[in-house]
Formats: structure tokens, C-alpha cells, sequence
């Protein structure tokens, strides 16, 4: 489907604008997904924004947009995240963490605490709505990966929420 009116070959610069506007709460989940600080989120969203404007050239499917899109930030948080290169101890993370996560939830807690592939996975299946084929496209991963990393989300979920439950 897509999100703009038929019979336009191409994408426009105004389409994409539209579609980065409708797009604002996805992208700053994806990016928080895998990046803590907000502005790490803020600088690669806007990197991606920028490439994605230079690069609209390249979008063959404009149905696809959003997935290219997202596809784009996904890539800039991982390079965020290789040029910070984040070592810290555990103690310093949980300090880190929990002052900036004190009000939420035992879920999102608990999400925090999965690896970022898993917790990825989850972002764009449960809360952004990718099915798993799209899901598998946008991360380069198998089908299957994306069923077994969804799979031992609930697992790790369930383990973490259920004895809060019972509190």
C-alpha cells in the first residue's frame, strides 16, 4: 500500500517529508531501541533523515518506503553505536539506567535487559508492527531468526514478569 497517491513513478522530496513526519514516534522507538541516550537517538535519526534525502534516488519501490527508511536508522544507530563504542561496567550501566528509566514500567524494564538483537526484534514486530518476513529483511536475518529471538524474548520476559506478578 502505499502512502502517497498512485500513478507517481517516483517519490518526491515532499512525500518523503510526509512520510518522516508520520514516521517521528517509529523512528525514535527503533532508535531507542538500541541506543540509551536520547541524543544519540536525536543524531542518528537525523543522520538518517539527511541520507535518506540524498539517496532518495535509490528507493526502487515506493511502497517500501518506510522500510527503507527504517532500515536507514536502523544502520546509523549501529554506527553510533560502533563509534561510541559503550564499555561500561554493570554497576555503571544500572546507575546510568536507573535514573533516566526510574518511571517505567516492570515491562519496559524488562525489555531493557534483553540483548539489543532480541530487543530490536521485538521493537519492530510488537510495537511497530513489521511482520516477521519484514522484520528478517530489515535486520538481514532469516525468517526463522527472527521467530527464535521473538520466541526467547517471551521466554525472558515471561521469566522476569511473572515473579513481579505474584508481588
Amino acid at each position: 500500500e502505499k502512502c502517497w497517491p498512485a500513478g507517481k513513478d517516483n517519490m518526491k522530496k515532499e512525500q518523503l517529508g510526509e512520510l518522516i513526519i508520520r514516521s517521528e514516534d517509529m523512528l525514535y522507538h527503533v532508535a531507542k531501541t538500541l541506543l540509551c541516550n536520547d541524543a544519540d537517538c536525536a543524531d542518528a535519526i537525523q543522520e538518517a533523515i539527511v541520507k535518506a534525502f540524498a539517496n532518495l534516488h535509490k528507493l526502487r519501490e515506493d511502497s517500501y518506503a518506510r522500510t527503507w527508511l527504517t532500515r536507514i536508522l536502523i544502520n546509523e544507530c549501529y554506527g553510533v553505536m560502533r563509534r561510541e563504542k559503550r564499555i561500561v561496567s554493570l554497576d555503571e550501566y544500572y546507575c546510568e539506567e536507573t535514573e533516566e528509566y526510574k518511571d517505567y514500567t516492570d515491562l519496559y524494564e524488562a525489555l531493557r535487559h534483553l540483548a539489543p538483537e532480541i530487543r530490536i526484534c521485538v521493537t519492530l514486530y510488537y510495537l511497530e508492527g513489521y511482520s516477521v518476513k519484514e522484520t528478517a529483511q530489515l535486520l538481514g536475518i532469516t525468517e526463522s531468526a527472527v521467530k527464535n529471538r521473538l520466541a526467547r524474548a517471551r521466554a525472558k520476559l515471561r521469566s522476569e514478569l511473572e515473579p513481579a506478578a505474584g508481588t
